[in-house]
Parts: structure tokens; C-alpha cells; sequence
């Protein structure tokens, strides 16, 4: 028997290993149906409640899926690899290419969702880019679809002054997006900080985000910075943390 420092693992968590180990090891494939809470009861002899929580934990890491009426599945669809360092960098968006083209290995990407407004500045965001209290943002929202799976919530806050009557007040930014636009009218970022922290969703981005129960989301916060020094854009970002592999490559 399994046991850590405070004693003996549970069964459900025991079980759950078990089934972790074989779709590791390819028993079960993506989209393949998983022994159900009646199977597990008979071949482990416990109660359906402990089946039911071996099961949730599988669901709650992303390795499997609840289909209504049908059981519980290997998750079929591949975690996107985010390149963080590479998509920023100046030849992606410089050249006209989404920072996604870094990321996406010619998988399909729709964004959906958009939205474009003027806001007044939330105090949070005014104090990172160093705003007047009554200064306008222009705020873009958009949610971003991979393989038919949303996968990202992103806002997007830019001061309206350096951005009014550009594309970036519009929903399509055109090549290179707002990165490039900003580089067009003489704001051009050369620096990016990025925060990462992560929580339990909300339920209103476990339905936009098509989330599995028990999933964390994973938020990101990007500020871009001109050669000066200027903060010219925050960009908030939620992630389904079970779609997503964080890779940060870079040299000694």
C-alpha cells in the first residue's frame, strides 16, 4: 500500500493512479471510454462514492471528460504549448504573423467574442499605465477558440489617447495586431512583464471557457513597454489550465 508522510493514501486517490498509470501508458487513448463507477466498484471493491472521487480526480487534472449520459473519457484534445518568450518576440508580430503562429503547429484558431469599447479607467490598470484618474481606456475583450475548444479570455486596456481613430479600436487590428499598430503610430513595445498566478475559476469562465469541474484557471498579466519606458498596454488573460503547457526557453 501507497503511503506519505501523514499516513496511507486514500482509495479513491489509489484508484485514481491506477487509471492514471494506464492512459499514460496508452491502455486508454484519447477519446476512449473509462472503466465507469460500476466497473471500478467491482474490480476494487469500494463504494460508489470512492469510484465517483477516483474518477474526479482524473477530471479535475485535465486528463479526462464527463460526457452526460454516456460516461467518463481520456480527454482527446492536445494542451497548446505556449511559447512565452518566442510569440513576443518583435519577428512574429513585426512581420505581420500573430503572436499565435509561434504556438499553433497549424492548428485551428478562431477568435470570437469581441468586443471593443471606451471605458474609464479601472484604478488597478490606471496606476500600471500611469494614467490620469479621468483618462478613457480603450478596452479590448475577445475570447480565443482552439480546435473548437475555448482555451483564453483576454482584455486588452490601452490608453484611448495613443490609440483613438486607429485599428486598434476596431475588432480586426489587421496584420501583426496590436503590437504592429502600436508600432505605427510611434509606440513600438520592446519590453513585456508578464505576472502568472492562478485560482478557481468563476462560473461565468467555467461556461465561456467550456471548463472541466475542478479546473483551475491560470491568469496571466502582460504589460508592454516602449523603448522609453512607457507601459502602453495590459493585457489580462485566463487560461483553462488544462489546455495549456507553459514553456519559457531562453539562454543562460
Amino acid at each position: 500500500m501507497a503511503h506519505t508522510e501523514d499516513g496511507p493514501r486514500p482509495k479513491y486517490q489509489r484508484i485514481a493512479d491506477t487509471l492514471r498509470e494506464a492512459i499514460q501508458a496508452g491502455q486508454y487513448g484519447p477519446g476512449d471510454r473509462l472503466p465507469g463507477e460500476n466497473d471500478l466498484m467491482a474490480t476494487h471493491g469500494v463504494a460508489r462514492m470512492t469510484a465517483r472521487q477516483a474518477l474526479g480526480v482524473l477530471r479535475d487534472e485535465g486528463l479526462a471528460e464527463a460526457r452526460k449520459g454516456a460516461g467518463v473519457f481520456v480527454r482527446s484534445f492536445r494542451p497548446l504549448r505556449r511559447r512565452g518568450i518566442q510569440r513576443l518576440a518583435e519577428q512574429q508580430w513585426g512581420n505581420g504573423r500573430s503572436i499565435w503562429s509561434a504556438d499553433l503547429e497549424n492548428r485551428s484558431l478562431e477568435v470570437d467574442q469581441i468586443t471593443v469599447s471606451e471605458e474609464a479607467a479601472l484604478e488597478r490598470i490606471g496606476a500600471v499605465l500611469e494614467l490620469a484618474a479621468d483618462e478613457p481606456l480603450c478596452v479590448r475583450r475577445r475570447r480565443f477558440v482552439l480546435d473548437g475548444k475555448p482555451v483564453l479570455l483576454a482584455t486588452s486596456y490601452l490608453p484611448m489617447s495613443l490609440v483613438a481613430g486607429s485599428a486598434i479600436t476596431h475588432e480586426d487590428t489587421g496584420e501583426g495586431g496590436t503590437y504592429a499598430r502600436l508600432a505605427d503610430l510611434g509606440h513600438k513595445p520592446v519590453h513585456f512583464l508578464e505576472e502568472v498566478r492562478s485560482r478557481m475559476p468563476s462560473k461565468d469562465e467555467v461556461a465561456r471557457l467550456s471548463m472541466s469541474e475542478g479546473t483551475p484557471v491560470i491568469l496571466i498579466c502582460r504589460t508592454a513597454f516602449t523603448a522609453e519606458g512607457r507601459p502602453v498596454e495590459v493585457n489580462e488573460m485566463k487560461l483553462d489550465a488544462a489546455s495549456y503547457v507553459l514553456e519559457y526557453d531562453f539562454d543562460a
